[in-house]
């Protein structure tokens, strides 16, 4: 019998909130009742934002909550290493390309089609999709301009990527918290457009290197909140051209403000050590969160 693996993979950027305990807790909850195992992982791919501060602060209120993990715990920020072989797979396959444009120079792109009565298409996130300029240009140009040190972004050529799948994409998904159910989801990874998958200075991107880690710490549960539903299916497309693993699915239920909104690190909503410091114990986190 296949041991079941989950995993919770909190980014070290802000303070843990109401939310992440709901998710941290379901996962544990999921691979005790299923004789599993809990993985731990740090997604500090963004060495900017994500601080040993913060990841001291996180670890901390996990151990309040009860939140048992084994060791040792991946730090992806310690794997480029990895993350940029696979970079370099997809460089060589003409799956990815160097995107040159500014946020300026989309902008002013997206305008000047929507002056002639085109509607820009938007990812699933409301954000506009990256023009197709950079596609075009000739190789001796994409070479130059990296040698001058142009800032860019590999991104992911999805129209090459599923003419090489195929376009019948889908993944299992869980349709509740006792992981009884499964269903099928069509992958829509064009909904997207061409996806960043590392960016010059760091050779990976969230999506590549979730579906490396999931596939290194071999994971058979990814559960995750409804936040990352759509997301899924680029990394569904990615595991398919890489030749990984597919893990099943359950994007949860988001725990909501009072005013019905999504929680946020940023707007610190419902901190963790902000509700020990009132006084509140994990038993109270954990019936606020609806376990």
């Amino acid at each position: 019998m296949t041991l079941l693996t989950f995993r919770f993979a909190p980014s070290p950027n802000g303070d843990l909130h109401l939310g992440h305990a709901y998710s941290a807790l379901l996962n544990k909850k999921l691979a005790d009742v299923h004789g599993g195992r809990t993985l731990l992982r740090i997604e500090d791919i963004d060495t900017t934002r994500c601080t040993p501060q913060f990841e001291a602060g996180m670890l901390a209120d996990l151990e309040w909550l009860g939140f048992g993990w084994e060791q040792p715990v991946r730090r992806q920020s310690e794997h480029f290493a990895q993350y940029g072989a696979v970079l370099d797979r997809l460089i060589r396959e003409e799956l990815v390309y160097p995107a040159f444009m500014s946020r300026g120079e989309i902008r002013a792109f997206i305008a000047d089609s929507e002056k002639r009565g085109r509607d820009w298409p938007r990812d699933p996130d409301g954000v506009p999709l990256y023009p197709p300029a950079d596609k075009a240009l000739p190789m001796k140009e994409r070479k130059q301009r990296i040698a001058d040190n142009a800032p860019f972004a590999w991104r992911l050529d999805v129209a090459a990527a599923t003419a090489r799948t195929g376009k019948d994409l889908a993944w299992s998904e869980f349709t509740d918290e006792t992981l009884s159910a499964t269903h099928p989801v069509e992958a829509r990874p064009q909904d997207w457009g061409d996806v960043i998958v590392a960016r010059r200075d760091i050779p990976t991107s969230y999506h590549l290197a979730v579906v490396v880690d999931d596939a290194l710490q071999r994971i058979s549960h990814v559960v995750r909140g409804q936040d990352l539903f759509s997301a899924t299916s680029v990394q569904r497309l990615l595991q398919q051209l890489l030749g990984l693993p597919q893990p099943a699915y359950f994007h949860h239920r988001l725990i909501l403000g009072p005013d019905g909104r999504k929680l946020s690190k940023s707007l610190r909503d419902t901190g963790l050590a902000a509700l020990r410091d009132a006084g509140a114990s994990p038993e109270d986190v954990r019936r606020m969160v609806g376990l």
